[in-house]
């Protein structure tokens, strides 16, 4: 279990940005120690990418990573595809690597493919889509990174 502390902690830190989302820390646990599969939206094949480096992070915690790009690339040898809609079967985390003003569609896409979470990155903020998703049932993180959550719950 988190503690009190910690969760001050990320809800200090959101709103210092002016978010009213508070990720839940233990969400982000389950998230990322429960093996599962990971559409990556904005992930293509350049290696000087942020999206690649966390990808391989992803991939590296046991996660099955899907990327989800206009070109459709081939990454970390996982077949690409253009949107979330062409991705075939069953997706548990759609980790949003697009800027803010483009991640409500994003979240409106992993909606209606019937995901069940949605992970903004660090500093990807949109409050609307978050909370459109949290009314849909999915699970909700905003404006972090797996790579600076998953060293705090031990899991690497």
């Amino acid at each position: 279990m988190i503690g009190h502390v910690a969760r001050n902690e990320w809800a200090l830190a959101g709103a210092a940005l002016g978010m009213s989302h508070t990720n839940d820390p233990e969400v982000m646990k389950r998230l990322l120690a429960d093996k599962g599969r990971w559409a990556i939206v904005g992930l293509s094949a350049n290696e000087e990418r942020t999206a690649f480096e966390i990808a391989g992070y992803v991939r590296n915690l046991g996660h099955e990573i899907v990327p989800v790009h206009p070109k459709a690339e081939t990454v970390y040898g996982q077949q690409g595809y253009v949107d979330l809609e062409s991705v075939p079967g069953e997706i548990d985390v759609v980790d949003v690597f697009v800027n803010s003003q483009l991640a409500g569609a994003v979240v409106d896409d992993a909606i209606a493919k019937g995901a069940k979470a949605v992970w903004l990155q660090k500093g990807v903020i949109d409050e609307a889509a978050a909370e459109r998703a949290k009314e849909a049932g999915l699970d909700v993180v905003m404006n972090t990174c797996p790579a600076i959550e998953a060293p705090k719950f031990g899991l690497v």
